[in-house]
């Protein structure tokens, strides 16, 4: 686990300010990655979102005042990033393009190498409504606490919790309708 504050001190640091940054690309990379994977579904969107992701934060690293984790921080940053992306996406496909190419994109995925079952389960996820779909995969696959995914995304724990709900509720509906 990263000492956030001692990396926070050296990011404020002009001298160590790149090494800190390298450091924290180190440590977030994999995490920050399967996050917007999760969102984005496609490898390539993935990297590219990624990209974009640590750049915005080198941008900005002069205005964190630290108030938040870093993590925390990061992490918003690559939701904003992932959901601008999908934006994008969108005005080129309309939802049901969307929602049934789903499956194809991740037939068709070099990366994915998932079972059929692991397949259907991400399609499941991928017909969920974007707030749905991001607080579903921060509490099913990141394990994050209501309370950390409330400061990141500043909603309600009632309206995460109900969010989380009623994700399950629709994933277990699109396996009941398989059947």
């Amino acid at each position: 686990m990263i000492d956030e504050k001692a990396l926070y001190s050296k990011l404020q640091d002009p001298s160590a300010k790149e090494a800190a940054f390298t450091q924290l690309v180190r440590e977030y990379q994999e995490p920050l990655y399967w996050q917007i994977r999760r969102m984005v579904v496609v490898h390539d969107d993935a990297d590219d979102v990624l990209q974009n992701t640590f750049i915005k934060a080198w941008s900005a690293l002069d205005s964190f005042r630290g108030e938040s984790r870093l993590q925390t921080w990061l992490f918003r940053i690559a939701i904003n990033e992932s959901l601008n992306h999908l934006s994008k996406k969108k005005q080129a496909l309309s939802l049901d393009q969307t929602e049934g190419n789903i499956a194809n994109t991740l037939a068709s995925d070099s990366y994915f190498d998932g079972d059929e079952v692991q397949r259907q389960f991400q399609e499941a996820i991928g017909t969920l409504p974007e707030k749905q779909r991001l607080v579903f995969n921060l509490k099913y696959f990141d394990e994050m606490k209501y309370e950390d995914m409330s400061d990141m995304l500043g909603t309600s724990i009632g309206a995460l919790k109900a969010s989380y709900h009623h994700a399950v509720k629709k994933i277990s509906a699109f396996f009941d309708n398989l059947n």
